[in-house]
C-alpha cells in the first residue's frame, strides 16, 4: 500500500514545506483538493457531510490544484500529485487539457488528474456551463483530455463540445492517470469504464469494501479486470497499522491520510506530524513488503 498526504485547508505558505518533508518521509503522492469559490449561498446540499452543510468557510484557503502542483514539483522530485478530485463541470476541456499538459510536463509526469462532476450549481452557472447534464459533458471533456493530451493533431465533434483539428505541445512524455471521483453507481461505472482508478471521498470500511467488490464487477463487465487500476482511499473507521492492513486487503492500494489533528496545525506541528507517521505505519509496513 502507497501513502498519500492530504493537503485540504492548509495554507499556501506552508504547501511547499509539506511537499518537501512528505518526500523525505516516503509518501508517494500528494492529494490536492478543488474549490473554486464560496458562494455565500448554495443551492444543493454537500453530499459527504451527515447534514449537508460545508465543513469549511468562506476564509478557508484553496489553491487552485494546477499551481499547487506546479510550485510543490520544482521544490521536490520524486513525490507524485492528484487532484482530488477536479470539478470538470465548470470548466472549459481545452483550456483544462492545455493546464494539465503543462503541470506534466513541468513535474516530469508526476501527475495524475482525478475527477469528478461537482456538487454546487452556482459553481457551474458562474463559470458560463449548465449544470444539467454534466455526467454527458464531463464523459466528452475527458475523452478530449485524453486525446489533447495523447498528442498529435486531433478534433472532435460531440453533443456539447466541438473543434477542428488542433494539438497543443508538448504533449505529456507519458500518459496522465485519470482517476474517477464519486460514489453513486454513475461515477463507479464511468471510473470502470475509462479511468485508471477510483479516488473516494471519506468513506467507512464496510461502505469501502462493497464499493471496490462493485468496482470489481464493473470493471469485468467493460473486459478491463486485467488492467492496472488504483483505489485511492479516505477510510474514516480503520486507523493504525491492523487498519492500514485491512485496507490493503480489500484491494485498496493507496490510503490518503492527514496526520495532523487539528487544521489549525503550525507547519512544525504538521512537519512533525508527517515523520511520526512515517515511523509508525509508512517504514513498517514498507519492511513487512
Amino acid at each position: 500500500m502507497k501513502f498519500t498526504l492530504g493537503i485540504a485547508l492548509s495554507p499556501l505558505d506552508q504547501l511547499t514545506e509539506l511537499a518537501r518533508t512528505a518526500e523525505e518521509c516516503g509518501f508517494a503522492s500528494i492529494a490536492l483538493p478543488d474549490s473554486l469559490f464560496y458562494s455565500e449561498h448554495v443551492s444543493a446540499a454537500y453530499p459527504y457531510t451527515p447534514d449537508g452543510s460545508r465543513f469549511w468557510n468562506a476564509d478557508t484557503p484553496w489553491p487552485d490544484p494546477m499551481v499547487a502542483a506546479g510550485a510543490m514539483g520544482a521544490v521536490t522530485s520524486v513525490i507524485r500529485f492528484y487532484t482530488q478530485v477536479l470539478k470538470l463541470d465548470p470548466r472549459n476541456p481545452l483550456l483544462l487539457a492545455r493546464q494539465v499538459g503543462t503541470v506534466a510536463a513541468l513535474t516530469g509526469n508526476r501527475f495524475g488528474l482525478g475527477v469528478g462532476l461537482g456538487w454546487s450549481p452556482e459553481e457551474s452557472h458562474w463559470c458560463g456551463q449548465p449544470f444539467k447534464d454534466r455526467g454527458a459533458r464531463a464523459d466528452e471533456s475527458i475523452e478530449i483530455l485524453k486525446r489533447i493530451l495523447g498528442g498529435g493533431m486531433v478534433s472532435f465533434h460531440g453533443k456539447h463540445f466541438s473543434f477542428e483539428k488542433l494539438q497543443m505541445s508538448p504533449a505529456p512524455a507519458e500518459p496522465v492517470p485519470f482517476y474517477v471521483g464519486g460514489h453513486s453507481e454513475p461515477a463507479l461505472r464511468r471510473a470502470a469504464r475509462i479511468g485508471d482508478g477510483w479516488s473516494s471521498a471519506m468513506i467507512g470500511f464496510d461502505d469501502l469494501r462493497s464499493t471496490i467488490a462493485r468496482l470489481a464487477e464493473l470493471r469485468a463487465e467493460h473486459g478491463r479486470a486485467h488492467l492496472p487500476f488504483e483505489i485511492q482511499a479516505v477510510c474514516i473507521d480503520r486507523p493504525g497499522l491492523d487498519g492500514f492492513r485491512q485496507q490493503a486487503e480489500i484491494g485498496v492500494t493507496d490510503a490518503i491520510v492527514v496526520p495532523w489533528r487539528r487544521f489549525d496545525a503550525t507547519l512544525q506541528e504538521k512537519r512533525d506530524a508527517l515523520r511520526r507517521f512515517a515511523d509508525r505505519f509508512i517504514e513498517p509496513l514498507a519492511s513487512a513488503g
